[in-house]
């Protein structure tokens, strides 16, 4: 007769104490998620070029340094999001 508790594999040896979400199978991150709210967010910080400000994008006459630290960390952000992509293909290679 078939059993309807899930057996536990031997390769899994995690301390439910630790880490409780190992007791009922779920264990990891949102990758895909992930991904989706990091780009989202990069073009957030992009479209705030556009803003009430007077930036270079807005209509001022030069840029500013608001428009500066929007571009480095949208641009950081992106940099990330490309090595976490990366990263994670390479890993399904091996």
């Amino acid at each position: 007769m078939a059993s309807t508790e899930l057996e536990k594999k031997p390769g899994q040896a995690v301390d439910p104490a630790e880490e409780p979400s190992a007791e009922w199978g779920w264990h990891g991150g949102f990758p895909k998620g992930t991904q989706i709210a990091g780009w989202f967010s990069v073009f957030a910080m992009v479209m705030m070029l556009i803003g009430n400000h007077q930036g270079i994008l807005s209509g001022g006459d030069s840029f500013k340094t608001e428009d500066g630290y929007l571009v480095f960390i949208a641009a950081i952000m992106a940099l990330a999001l490309i090595y976490d992509l990366r990263k994670k293909k390479r890993q399904s290679w091996s």
